[in-house]
């Protein structure tokens, strides 16, 4: 049984799809499944094989009172100097 995705004329505008990227680059869109984040062609269909999300969170911020001080602290002057 033939359906409409494996038809000749199917088969022939995916190749041809695929050669116009090929010549020109793909028209990459980013993409989200339920585990991997990837870029697809929006003209042809093409995958990267992305990036896989996992479940744990990012690390937490450093609270401010550990972070470090910086080694200079400015000068401030109280009187403008006019020439």
């Amino acid at each position: 049984m033939v359906t409409h995705g494996e038809d000749l004329g199917g088969r022939v505008i995916g190749k041809m799809r695929q050669m116009f990227c090929g010549l020109h680059g793909h028209d990459s869109l980013l993409q989200f499944g339920r585990d991997r984040m990837y870029l697809r062609c929006v003209s042809c269909g093409y995958e990267t094989p992305g990036w896989a999300l996992n479940d744990t969170p990012p690390p937490a911020a450093i609270p401010q009172e550990t972070r470090p001080q910086p080694l200079m602290q400015p000068q401030l002057v109280s009187a403008r100097r006019v020439a």
